[in-house]
């Protein structure tokens, strides 16, 4: 199986404002840079939607290391999601799981690989996740401009 390394983050100028996603892929020493925006978004939404991107990139089924500095993300699809599924998308304070529809989207696409999540600390140094900062916040300031 094909180990891809994925770096991944997002950006909200404003909680909600514009936003951006930035991701890197890596696969045996190539890299492939990938970004995009929104307007009027969360923070939390340009995390998760920097995920569902950089998953949908990857063409077959893979082994992934996935690197986020956001522990929404991690969290949610290692931890929570397995009450989300089995509430039927309520959290436990019976209401709808925000973000749903990213997160069933980003649940679908989990289906298709073997991933390892990891959490990194943001702004502490980390060259690849200072990277994907830079692009998510370029992405978010584009839509401002």
């Amino acid at each position: 199986m094909k180990q891809v390394t994925i770096y991944t983050d997002g950006s909200s100028l404003g909680n909600p404002g514009p936003g951006g996603w930035g991701a890197i892929l890596n696969y045996k020493g190539k890299e492939k840079e990938l970004s995009g925006s929104a307007k009027d978004v969360t923070n939390n939404q340009m995390e998760l939607t920097a995920a569902i991107e950089a998953l949908k990139a990857v063409k077959e089924s893979c082994q992934i290391d996935l690197y986020t500095d956001s522990e929404y993300l991690r969290k949610g699809i290692t931890e929570w999601i397995h009450n989300w599924l089995r509430n039927n998308w309520k959290s436990a304070n019976k209401k709808p799981v925000k973000n749903q529809e990213l997160w069933q989207a980003l649940h679908e696409l989990t289906k298709t690989h073997q991933i390892n999540w990891h959490w990194v600390k943001a702004h502490n140094g980390d060259p690849m996740n200072e990277r994907v900062d830079d692009l998510a916040r370029n992405a978010a300031e584009g839509v401002s401009a």
